[in-house]
Order: C-alpha cells, then structure tokens, then sequence
C-alpha cells in the first residue's frame, strides 16, 4: 500500500470511529468503538494506531482536552495489543468476550489516570467503585455489538481492502 493511500485509508478509518461516537453517544455506554478498534488491529494492523491515535485527538478537539482525554491515550492501546495478541482467534464469541471484558474493565483502566492525577489510590478506587454500574452496561453493550456486527463489519472491511485501488 502507497504512503498516501495509507494515509487516506487512516484518515477515513479515524473518520468512521469519530462517526460511530457521535452517532451513538445518546445512548449510555453502548458504542462501536471498541469493535472497530479490534477489526482494524485485525485487518489494518499497520494502520490501526495511527487511525486509532487520530481518532483520540479528534476527540479531544471536538470534546475539549481536559484530564478526562488522558486514559484515551493508553486505553485504546491496552485493547489493540490484546487484539493483537488475540489475531490467530477465529470465534467471534471470543472476539464478542474481548469486547465486552474491555468495556466491563474501562472504567478500572480509566481509574489509574483518575488516581494519578486526582488525589492516590484511594480516590481512583472510589471513582472506579462508583462506575462499577456503567461499566457493567458498557460491557454488555460491548459483548452485544460485537456478537451482533463482529462478523457483517469484519467482511466490510475485508471487502473494502478486496475493492480498493491496486498500488
């Protein structure tokens, strides 16, 4: 694949993942970010940080940087690298597990940055303790979606990279 094709192809990666927030951030921790950030560390090994990384920063123009957007800069990376870890899988129940063990643990990743930045331990356990109940629906959500759209969303993007110019 060509630098600028590379590029492109990131960019619109990134886009959908901006997309995706957006399109379901009324409803309360269920979103598509944590499925296509594992199918573009499957199909889009090269290009999954960078798309993942544009994605975070997006984010944080169009939400504010605030102490809240640091975890997003090693929580997205935790997932990738058991996603990668994970590649040679071919059960999408596993893949749907993945998900939803990401989403169940969220919270607890967010948690460390929480304590380092606010106060110790004591204060990220406690903000970590009272999330417990979204972090419990972020996980189901997770397992859900990735059931559901693990397989029709992994032959998209395998179709795409079939369709696309030849470099």
């Amino acid at each position: 694949m060509g630098k600028t094709r590379s590029l492109v192809t990131a960019a619109f990666l990134a886009a959908v993942l901006v997309a995706s927030k957006f399109a379901l951030d009324g409803l309360p921790n269920i979103e598509l970010v944590s499925l296509l950030v594992i199918l573009y560390t499957l199909e889009y090994p090269r290009l999954a940080v960078p798309a993942v990384y544009t994605y975070v920063f997006v984010y944080g123009l169009l939400n504010g940087f605030g102490i809240w957007w640091f975890p997003q800069l090693y929580i997205w990376a935790v997932l990738m690298l058991f996603a990668r870890l994970m590649r040679q899988n071919r059960s999408v129940l596993l893949w749907a597990l993945l998900s939803g063990l990401f989403g169940l643990c969220y919270g607890a990743l967010y948690a460390v940055s929480y304590a380092v930045m606010n106060g110790g331990i004591a204060a990220g356990v406690a903000w970590w303790v009272t999330g417990i109940p979204f972090d419990l629906l972020h996980g189901a959500g997770n397992f859900v979606v990735a059931l559901l759209l693990y397989k029709p969303l992994r032959y998209c993007l395998q179709r795409t990279k079939q369709l696309g110019p030849q470099a």
